[in-house]
């Protein structure tokens, strides 16, 4: 089979309302070839997302299934499809190792069932790299899209059919917000909105600009009106979207503050949650901490990634802020909003991080008391300015990250034996995993507590008592 190799590298402008009326056409005519699939297969041809990575990815992919239930594909679980995605992340190389992995499983798949597509998109598409050994090794895949285009999917579903062979589509950038496409969202009662793509920060372990552009924010009527849409369709939860929210409307004709676009979220009837992230330390203003205290519907939960306690690392990150600056903006927090949970992102083993350092953040994390933190090894991504800085040897990484986790472990749990006893509002999320007889329900702090009940209640906010602390969970009874 010939190998005809579309590729697109350029930045666009596109009117965003007549690109959705495009898209809903291409969904027309990809449905009639989903059709004549289905007649060939005598049956309704299958399809399976799978997202690595953040909630933004898992945004997208609820996008992506959205339009192919459209245009006819039946969705299911299992990667024995007759259609494939995988959207990607590459945040940490592990990331990129677990896609080639996994599509060297769909290759011998594919060998099974003539009819098979597969297609790759997200972040790691992005990569000039990853691009070259996909179309050198793996020839068999059949789309290969990026972050900036995905609203066209429809369009290259449809050049995908009517190709004989591999189809990449990568855009360098874009200013270009298309979102009045359909979404099936994973859970009917909440729901993620993106208010903004893209990040300015440029942090030097961080691949996140480069591969998800510059910021672009939404039109705060655009968002309000998709909020109002979920709302009236019965989702109760949401999480605003973004790689920093704090820097939300700054590019706007118009300008709008995060906290400004809060207050108006929270207007909204029928939305009893809300939820954002992530958070820069950098620009968190006294404004948003405001507006968090005196919310009755903003979550009792807050993101906000410290990397390195030791100031000379942050400079070297270019975090733009000094360990002092952070302690005193999370005691600002604590005294403010006293039950406000604060969660954090760790990296061990950044260049040139000594004992000393980690002592640092150890110090940190004492300090703040984190209610949980994702804690990570420093994963070294090229074409980023700390892939080029002298690196840490692994065996003082790997003894450096045992006392991080163990510290972290340590005030997690404390953190969250202090709620024992009382009896707090969570939102039933799904059966229990290993006990059916258990309900699995979200508190306000983002913490999980399972409990007896029965499934009706999953989408509702019930009050349950915490009877029992188990280090990251609860045991509880519903009151």
């Amino acid at each position: 089979m010939a190998e005809q190799t579309t590729v697109t590298q350029i930045t666009e402008k596109i009117d965003g309302t007549k690109e959705t009326e495009r898209q809903l056409a291409f969904m027309e005519k990809a449905a009639g070839y989903v059709q004549e699939l289905s007649e060939k297969l005598g049956r309704k041809p299958t399809c399976c997302v799978v997202t690595f990575g953040c909630q933004m990815n898992a945004r997208d992919s609820e996008k992506l299934s959205g339009i192919l239930e459209k245009v006819g594909y039946e969705l299911v679980e299992n990667e024995e499809a007759d259609f494939v995605i995988y959207n990607t992340c590459t945040v940490r190389d592990n990331a990129n190792q677990r896609v080639y992995g996994r599509l060297g499983y769909l290759n011998g798949l594919k060998k099974k069932n003539p009819h098979m597509k597969i297609a790759l998109c997200g972040c790691m598409m992005q990569e000039p790299s990853v691009i070259e050994k996909i179309r050198k090794s793996y020839r068999f895949v059949d789309l290969i899209f990026g972050t900036h285009n995905i609203y066209k999917f429809a369009e290259l579903l449809t050049a995908m059919f009517e190709a004989d062979g591999m189809i990449v589509d990568i855009w360098k950038d874009t200013d270009q917000i298309v979102e009045d496409l359909p979404v099936e969202r994973k859970y009917p009662f909440k729901s993620g909105i993106n208010i903004m793509f893209g990040c300015n920060n440029f942090c030097s372990y961080c691949i996140v600009p480069y591969v998800r552009g510059r910021e672009r924010s939404r039109n705060p009527k655009d968002i309000i009106r998709e909020i109002e849409k979920l709302s009236e369709d019965g989702v109760k939860e949401i999480m605003l979207l973004g790689q920093n929210v704090n820097s939300y409307g700054k590019n706007l004709e118009e300008p709008i503050t995060f906290a400004k676009l809060l207050r108006e979220v929270e207007k909204i009837d029928g939305i009893e949650r809300i939820r954002f992230m992530t958070s820069h330390p950098k620009d968190l203003s006294d404004e948003l901490i405001q507006v968090m205290k005196e919310s009755k519907k903003i979550c009792r939960h807050l993101h906000l990634p410290l990397q390195s306690g030791s100031t000379e690392i942050l400079t070297k990150m270019n975090r733009r802020y000094t360990k002092e600056q952070y302690l005193a903006l999370a005691e600002k927090i604590r005294r403010e909003i006293p039950d406000m949970a604060i969660t954090t992102d760790i990296i061990v083993g950044f260049p040139g991080e000594t004992r000393a350092d980690v002592d640092e953040t150890i110090d940190v994390i004492n300090k703040v008391q984190y209610d949980n933190a994702f804690t990570f090894i420093y994963s070294k991504r090229t074409g980023t300015p700390a892939a080029a800085m002298e690196q840490v040897p692994e065996e003082e990484v790997k003894e450096n990250f045992a006392r991080v986790l163990e510290t972290v472990q340590q005030t997690a749990k404390k953190r969250a034996a202090l709620l024992q006893g009382q009896t707090l509002s969570a939102l039933v999320e799904d059966v229990n995993d290993q006990d059916p007889e258990l309900l699995t329900g979200r508190l306000s702090n983002n913490m999980i507590v399972h409990f007896k009940g029965e499934k009706e209640l999953i989408g509702q906010i019930v009050p349950v008592y915490l009877k029992e602390c188990h280090g990251f969970y609860y045991l509880g009874e519903r009151v």
